[in-house]
C-alpha cells in the first residue's frame, strides 16, 4: 500500500477526471501509473508510444514508396 498526498487542485482535477472516467479516484491512479510504467523509459521511440495506431489508418491505395514510377519521378 503506497499512500500520496496531492495538493487540492490536482486531488480535484483527479476526482472530476475520474467521475468522468466512470471510475474511483484510486482506480483511475492505478491505471494511470500502470500505463506510464508500461511505457517505460522516456527514450523510447515514437514508434513505441504509437505502435498501437500503425495501419489503422489504411487507404485501400498502395504504399507510394513501393511504386517505381513514384519514386523514379521524385527530385525531379
Amino acid at each position: 500500500m503506497v499512500t500520496i498526498t496531492f495538493p487540492a487542485e490536482v486531488k480535484q482535477r483527479l476526482e472530476r477526471e475520474a467521475r468522468q472516467a466512470g471510475k474511483s479516484v484510486s482506480a483511475f491512479i492505478r491505471e494511470a501509473v500502470t500505463v506510464r510504467l508500461r511505457r517505460g523509459s522516456a527514450k523510447e521511440s515514437l514508434y513505441d508510444d504509437t505502435q498501437d495506431l500503425c495501419g489503422a489508418g489504411r487507404s485501400g491505395r498502395p504504399d507510394p514508396a513501393s511504386s517505381r514510377e513514384i519514386v523514379q519521378e521524385f527530385g525531379e
